[in-house]
């Protein structure tokens, strides 16, 4: 009995190891090498950088600040809100700021009040942004 027990752990002990040494293999092979990480990482940065970029662009705008003016909105707070954003609300915040800056540069006329709208927008969820934190 005892050299049935004996036996028995073993083959147990050695199917373990085995199956062990067969995950670390296929681990091994699924992990992305150190420099497709780091430019990974580099390129969200890059993004994140641009998107900030485009949101404070818009910010300087003469029209923009004009509207935050007539609604009581501080513009340095905004500002010091975008550098604070997480990747979500950047990335909400500077979807519309690209739209915001597109209304602006084309200079049409008829496009004032959905401009005044989308800058406003803009300027809530900057606000919300910053009363969440």
């Amino acid at each position: 009995m005892r050299l049935f027990a004996l036996v028995l752990v073993t083959l147990v002990s050695l199917g373990t190891a085995t199956r062990a040494l067969a995950a670390d293999g296929q681990t091994a092979a699924h992990t992305a090498p150190q420099a497709a990480l780091d430019a990974a990482l580099q390129q969200h940065a890059a993004d994140a950088a641009a998107d900030r970029e485009a949101v404070l662009r818009v910010l300087d705008h003469a029209e923009v600040k004009d509207v935050a003016g007539r609604i009581g909105i501080d513009m340095r707070q905004a500002k010091n809100a975008v550098e604070t954003m997480d990747a979500g609300q950047l990335a909400q915040v500077s979807a519309q700021a690209k739209a915001v800056d597109q209304a602006l540069s084309g200079g049409a006329s008829s496009l004032v009040i959905s401009t005044t709208t989308i800058i406003i927008a803009l300027l809530v969820v900057i606000l919300i942004v910053v009363a969440v934190k």
